[in-house]
């Protein structure tokens, strides 16, 4: 008998268990680095205010790490978030460079508070990152691209809100009506 198997993989099981890292953690560090390399989690933290009421020592910022992760997650539910994010919070807090996660009544409470005032901040916030970079580095021009935020679907995530154009491969919008026949 032939095997293909390389020698130098090893395998080794335990009857322990063990969490293993959700699939979209990665998608996590990245965004959360890419915010933290332009400083955006700073600004967050120094620019929108919110008058809170029984937030403890939660920031603006650790709802929305959560919101962030949930969003880029694809869990059906927040509670299936959490579930699936609690033996890793302490590390997935520490992305946003914040120390513990907030429960999922404090986001409630957070997000039945929420005022205009911080939303239209972040919106700002956000718009003004996007429109100081350019898209490419091709020419020394100033080029930005259109911003809008896609309708919820299955599958989407963070990463698909700031593109110029649609990915090639995304799904196409179901047409309810059908074209006329031709009669030729």
């Amino acid at each position: 008998m032939t095997s293909i198997a390389d020698g130098s993989v090893i395998i080794q099981t335990s009857a322990e268990s063990a969490p293993s890292t959700p699939s979209w953690f990665g998608e996590v560090v990245l965004m959360a680095k890419y915010l933290q390399k332009h400083d955006v989690l700073a600004k967050i933290s120094e620019q929108v205010r919110f008058a809170r009421r029984r937030f403890g020592h939660y920031e603006v910022i650790d709802f929305l790490a959560v919101l962030f992760g949930y969003a880029i997650s694809g869990e059906r539910t927040l509670a299936e978030f959490y579930e699936r994010l609690q033996p890793f919070a302490v590390p997935f807090m520490a992305l946003f460079e914040r120390d513990q996660l907030p429960s999922r009544s404090a986001l409630s409470r957070f997000l039945a508070a929420l005022t205009e005032a911080p939303v239209e901040a972040l919106r700002t916030l956000f718009l003004d990152d996007l429109e100081s970079r350019p898209l490419s580095n091709a020419s020394n021009e100033k080029q930005t691209g259109a911003w809008w935020i896609e309708q919820e679907r299955p599958g989407w995530s963070l990463t698909s809100m700031g593109r110029v154009k649609p990915l090639v491969n995304a799904p196409y919008p179901r047409v309810t009506t059908c074209p006329q026949p031709f009669a030729g």
